[in-house]
Formats: structure tokens, C-alpha cells, sequence
């Protein structure tokens, strides 16, 4: 339950909609319903602003479903799976029809319920192809957040000229993601250009010292640009909650 619903439950209470047993039976959910396998938190939105996410591996599909479920049943905002594989994504979308699904790479996120749109620029970067998974992954979530990001893949800085080919839109930006993998330079890079919050995104593309991202990963933190966020590795998930909290 975010913040527009519970104020719409006591406009209902007071001109008679609803009768206050019932408002009473839907904030019993408040602030979590205990499923036995999981604590299933419907006070997030109220806290946060955010709504809730699923997070997929390690659960069964049945699992997945549940908790989906049990968080559609509540009148609130966005509800997230992430990280699902497809018999994941099948099973829940059987218990709450009309997700929308975004193929992330090796995993799928799903989408119900997504936010009125927020009049923001949000730009996403990857250094490469390889890093696309994750910068859908951070789309899907931002979009999810009603904020619509523009996608510019490719722009590494082994080649810069692609990414200044993109200057104007980067210096529009209220806000930028960069997903980088090998050495991590990207981020730097682009938040030594534009005045935007960054937020760079660590991913576990590239050779041997790469080490699956965790050069990336020391790069970013050691980045001599001051004022760079950084999430962790793969995380594209994360990166869009650090820009739905940065944004007015």
C-alpha cells in the first residue's frame, strides 16, 4: 500500500464508501503479511516510495507466485520479480495476469502495476554490447518506477568518440547510469562531463584480471570523480532505485 491508496481507503471510509470492518480487513496486511516462507512487506511503498521486489533466485516458481500474489492483493504501486528464470515468470504471471516482461539476458524481470510517468531525463550507458543485460534490467525497473530512460549501448571509452556523439543528450540528463565492465573507466569518464547524479553500475564482463567484475567493481569506488554512486556488480536492478530515490 503506497501513500495515493491508503489516502483513497480513508476518502472511502469518510463519504461512506467502505465500510470502516473493511478498511480495518485491508490494513490487517499492514506493514507485512506472513506467508510462512516469507514476510511479505506492504509498508515498503509507505516508507520508501518505492514499491516492493521479488527477488527470484533461490525461491521456487510457487514460491514466486505466492508473494507476487500476495503483494497484487493489496492496492499499492509497483511490484517487481526480478532475476526469474521462465518457469518463474510462467507460474507467477498465472497468479497475477498482465505483468509485463523484460528479457534481461540470462533472466527475466516482470512488471505489475507500474507508477503514473515522472517528467525526468534519465539517461542509461553501456561501455559495450556484453553489458546490456544489465542496462535492460535498470530500464525495466526505472519504467517500472514511471520514469522512461533513453538506452545508448556501445559508447566505451575504448572508442570516445561514440560516446561524445551523444554529448548533447548526456548533458540534458537529470540523471545518468553507466554500466561498465573490463577496467570500469565509464563512469569516470562521464561523470567528469555532466553535472548529473551518476550511478555506475559494475558489470562482470571481460577477461581474466577483469575477475568477473570486481576490477570494475575497485575502479569505480577508486574513481577520481567526485560524487560517483556505486552499486554492485551486475546490478542494474539497484542502480535504478539509486535514481528513483535521487529524483524529486
Amino acid at each position: 500500500m503506497d501513500e495515493p491508496a491508503l489516502r483513497q481507503l480513508l476518502d472511502d471510509v469518510q463519504s461512506g464508501v467502505l465500510h470502516p470492518d473493511d478498511a480495518v480487513a485491508r490494513l490487517r496486511r499492514l506493514p507485512f503479511a506472513d506467508l510462512g516462507f516469507a514476510r511479505v512487506d506492504h509498508h515498503r511503498a509507505l516508507r520508501q516510495r518505492t514499491g516492493e521486489a521479488v527477488y527470484a533466485p533461490g525461491k521456487s516458481p510457487e514460491h514466486c507466485a505466492a508473494i507476487v500474489a500476495e503483494l497484487m492483493a493489496d492496492p499499492g504501486g509497483p511490484v517487481l520479480l526480478t532475476r526469474a528464470e521462465p518457469d518463474q515468470v510462467a507460474v507467477a504471471l498465472d497468479a497475477a495476469p498482465g505483468g509485463i516482461v523484460t528479457d534481461t539476458g540470462p533472466h527475466q524481470l516482470v512488471a505489475w502495476r507500474t507508477a503514473d510517468e515522472r517528467p525526468c531525463r534519465v539517461l542509461v550507458l553501456t561501455a559495450g554490447t556484453a553489458d546490456l543485460g544489465v542496462a535492460r534490467e535498470c530500464c525495466a525497473t526505472l519504467r517500472a518506477y514511471g520514469v522512461s530512460p533513453s538506452l545508448v549501448a556501445d559508447c566505451g571509452v575504448a572508442g570516445v568518440h561514440r560516446l561524445l556523439a551523444s554529448l548533447d543528450e548526456l548533458l540534458a540528463a537529470d540523471a545518468v547510469v553507466v554500466a561498465a565492465g573490463m577496467e570500469g573507466a565509464l563512469p569516470s569518464l562521464v561523470a567528469g562531463i555532466t553535472a548529473a547524479p551518476v550511478v555506475a553500475v559494475p558489470t562482470s564482463a571481460g577477461y581474466g584480471a577483469g575477475l568477473h567484475g570486481v576490477t570494475a567493481l575497485l575502479a569505480m569506488h577508486a574513481s577520481c570523480a567526485a560524487g560517483l554512486t556505486v552499486v554492485g556488480i551486475d546490478n542494474g536492478f539497484g542502480a535504478a532505485c539509486a535514481v528513483a530515490r535521487l529524483l524529486p
